[in-house]
């Protein structure tokens, strides 16, 4: 055994270990100087009965167990542990794990049966153990437990993973870094601080709608909140009003028609003990608060997606429109909030999926349409005061920053775009790597976006310059939203990320198992994050007490 052992770690050093002269695209190996690509010799016969050898005989002792892992190093790693266990006499179940739920066919999450045998999930690398982390959660989520997680390689001491010992989860590897530290000069990682704990956040409840859609990995319908209730539309063409004390249900409202691929995608707003949203069945709905009874109904669209704006002083609801005539694709609209009367209308070019935003200050309201333009309205006449040209559809909102009368955006060219509100000239335009479909948030004269490029970006009113970036694990579609000092935002790794305003510093995370597409919901007076997944569940996030 121990003649493999040392074949195996000179093949590591000789093909696994590769540095920036060898591998000058990839991003990290550029940054850190070095990488330990398995995937280079996992698809080896000789490398993979290697390697289940020395796992057998390193985690014998917890047999039985099953063994698991995220997709794409556990897939070979699996299959070999299980036909390896098979040649020894005994029989494992396996299975793995998705990064994100299949978006065709059996949209599974997991792939193979998940038994109630003791599981064992395994990756060729343990670093910061997030990989890990995320999987764990997704078995939880099942109602079950991880027993312990083996990787090949593991990049810290063992008393750096204080999720998995909290957790009662054990760790297993066949080499640490250390081990190279003479032949390739690398070392055990130094970090004073433990393994990423998805504290301070704990779900109270949680809340899932039936028959979400997972073909539609979008913004959805976001929460909204009262003193005592959460708000939000479902794909199911369910309108809910839940509790906020223990997540059952207030009230339900459906919506009268719509096709599966139109559904109640619009994020509401409240006003006057009321709650507003569009559907796609093409109507504007006022619900009351209490009751859930239908105020009124403006039924002129074919479907909407946009999400309405209110502007209080006015007593006027602006939404988008869609419509599916040749001459009228789109449209943005004033309705009386308390009648639901139309009180005026601008035609556009293409469908409209952004949601307008209101700029009291300047009485301007401002949307976008798929012509990839973006309009500004006398928010009183509608009367258009002017056009904005980009490069690429503008899918969400706006955010003012009403002191300085700008007005920020994000587009599917790439860019954040800044502009002055009352003539639409633009002031600052900045680059990110992907496509845009996020709200900004602006807060002590910063502009804070996110982009499909993986990161959250804090950019400077004043200068248009960024200030700092933070890199998630997916894309992200949600929104930002500032709670005192910290910033959340939600990515399509499930996970939600809780950041200093200041310096982007991750203080915190928590730990979904779908994916984040629309941003939080807080309510101040008893402290709670109301999470959203595009999976239509909304989590119940309450701060752990000091020390609990």
């Amino acid at each position: 055994m121990e003649s493999q052992r040392l074949a195996l770690r000179k093949l590591i050093e000789q093909e696994v270990y590769r540095t920036k002269e060898q591998e000058r695209t990839i991003p990290n190996v550029v940054e850190v100087g070095w990488i330990f690509d398995f995937k280079r010799i996992l698809l080896r016969a000789e490398a993979l009965d290697g390697i289940s050898e020395l796992f057998w005989e390193k985690c014998q002792a917890e047999y039985p167990f099953q063994i698991g892992g995220i997709e794409t190093a556990a897939i070979p790693l699996v299959t070999a542990f299980t036909l390896k266990l098979r040649e020894k006499g005994r029989r494992a179940n396996g299975f793995f794990i998705r990064k994100s739920r299949k978006k065709h066919g059996t949209l599974r999450m997991i792939e193979g049966a998940v038994t109630d045998e003791k599981i064992m999930l395994v990756d060729d690398t343990l670093n910061t153990g997030q990989s890990f982390i995320r999987q764990v959660e997704v078995i939880e989520g099942l109602g079950k437990k991880v027993d312990a997680v083996f990787a090949i390689l593991r990049y810290r001491d063992e008393s750096y993973y204080d999720y998995f010992h909290t957790k009662g989860i054990k760790l297993f590897s066949l080499f640490e870094l250390n081990d190279f530290k003479d032949s390739i000069g690398v070392k055990n990682e130094i970090d004073k601080k433990k393994s990423p704990v998805p504290a301070p956040f704990v779900p109270s409840w949680i809340f899932r709608s039936k028959n979400p859609d997972y073909y539609q990995v979008v913004p959805k319908s976001a929460p909204v909140i009262d003193d005592t209730k959460v708000y939000f539309g479902s794909d199911n063409k369910s309108f809910w009003a839940l509790n906020q004390s223990d997540g059952s249900v207030a009230w339900e409202y459906k919506t009268l028609f719509g096709s599966p691929k139109r559904r109640a995608f619009s994020s509401p707003i409240l006003y006057e003990k009321m709650v507003y949203f569009g559907a796609g069945d093409g109507n504007v709905y006022a619900l009351d608060t209490e009751t859930g009874k239908r105020k009124w109904i403006f039924m002129e669209a074919d479907w909407v997606r946009s999400s309405p704006c209110i502007a209080p002083d006015l007593g006027l609801i602006f939404v988008g429109l869609s419509f599916g005539f040749w001459e009228k694709r789109g449209g943005i609209v004033a309705i009386d909030a308390a009648t639901g009367i139309k009180k005026w209308e601008y035609k556009m070019p293409k469908f409209i999926f952004s949601p307008p935003a209101y700029s009291k200050k300047n009485a301007v309201v401002v949307c976008s349409c798929n012509d990839f333009s973006v309009y500004g309205f006398n928010a009183k006449t509608g009367a258009l005061l002017w056009n904005f040209k980009t490069g690429g559809k503008v899918k969400e909102s706006f955010a003012f920053e009403e002191r300085r009368g700008l007005v920020c955006f994000g587009s599917f060219d790439s860019y954040v775009y800044i502009l002055k509100t009352k003539t639409g000239e633009l002031v600052h335009k900045i680059k990110t790597n992907e496509a845009i479909r996020s709200t900004p948030l602006i807060h002590n004269d910063c502009v804070y976006i996110a982009s499909m490029d993986k990161n959250l970006y804090c950019i400077d009113l004043g200068t248009g310059t960024v200030v700092w970036k933070f890199a998630t694990r997916g894309r992200i579609l949600a929104s930002p939203e500032i709670v005192g000092d910290k910033i959340y935002i939600g990515s399509n790794d499930a996970r939600l990320y809780e950041l200093d305003a200041q310096t982007g510093k991750n203080t915190a995370f928590f730990q979904a198992t779908e994916r984040i597409t629309n941003k939080i919901a807080y309510n101040k007076i008893t402290d709670t994050l109301f999470l959203p997944t595009f999976a239509n569940e909304i989590y119940c996030l309450k701060k752990k007490s000091p020390g609990g």
